[in-house]
């Protein structure tokens, strides 16, 4: 989630990033100003609260998925958690999805993961549907995110992209869907209760 604007944060004072100079998570983790924000290539975008709309979508998709994954060596964490998705090179990208399944526990952190989670669920706001559907989608794309989920509470439909040789292939659901998660197998996730408020 991002300003209004998608635009990325300006210079406002001496603690604030710059909008035209680059950065990495050295100086992300150095911002202690209890901004939220996310680094894509280097530039920071600030991250708006959620609303409470939102936050029944996520409750309500990591009751199912922690229901499917108890026992089992896969984690379904909910944002605010770093995601690392290029510290072995570049170390410029951070991103705070709004939910993440991870398998290989080893990406694990404290502060959340450096590497690539196996699959991504966003939620769209008026504010991040275009961030989301466009900058976040070819990020998560190159960098492999093998499943990712773009929720709409409002149209209360879901796009699931799934990668195939490098690209991502879509499929569409709506509400009276259940969808299967192709990144574990045997895990149905039933949007109506996805939606339920």
């Amino acid at each position: 989630m991002i300003d209004n604007e998608n635009s990325p944060v300006l210079n406002v004072n001496e603690a604030m990033p710059a909008y035209d100079v680059r950065y990495t998570y050295d100086d992300y983790v150095q911002w202690d100003d209890d901004i939220r924000r996310e680094l894509i290539d280097g530039v920071p975008y600030l991250m708006a609260s959620p609303s409470w709309r939102h936050q029944e979508i996520i409750t309500n998709l990591i009751i199912q998925f922690g229901n499917f994954l108890e026992g089992k060596p896969c984690k379904v964490l909910a944002a605010p958690l770093d995601v690392r998705l290029n510290a072995d090179t570049l170390d410029n990208i951070v991103v705070q999805p709004d939910l993440i399944i991870i398998c290989d526990l080893s990406i694990r952190t404290d502060a959340g993961c450096k590497g690539v989670p196996d699959m991504v669920v966003e939620i769209l706001s008026p504010s991040t549907a275009h961030y989301d559907k466009t900058t976040k989608f070819d990020v998560y794309q190159k960098a492999g995110v093998r499943e990712y989920w773009i929720i709409d509470p409002k149209e209360e439909i879901l796009a699931v992209h799934i990668l195939n040789d490098g690209n991502y292939i879509t499929h569409a659901y709506t509400k009276k869907d259940t969808v299967p998660v192709h990144v574990l197998e045997g895990c149905v996730i039933n949007l109506n209760k996805v939606f339920e408020e």
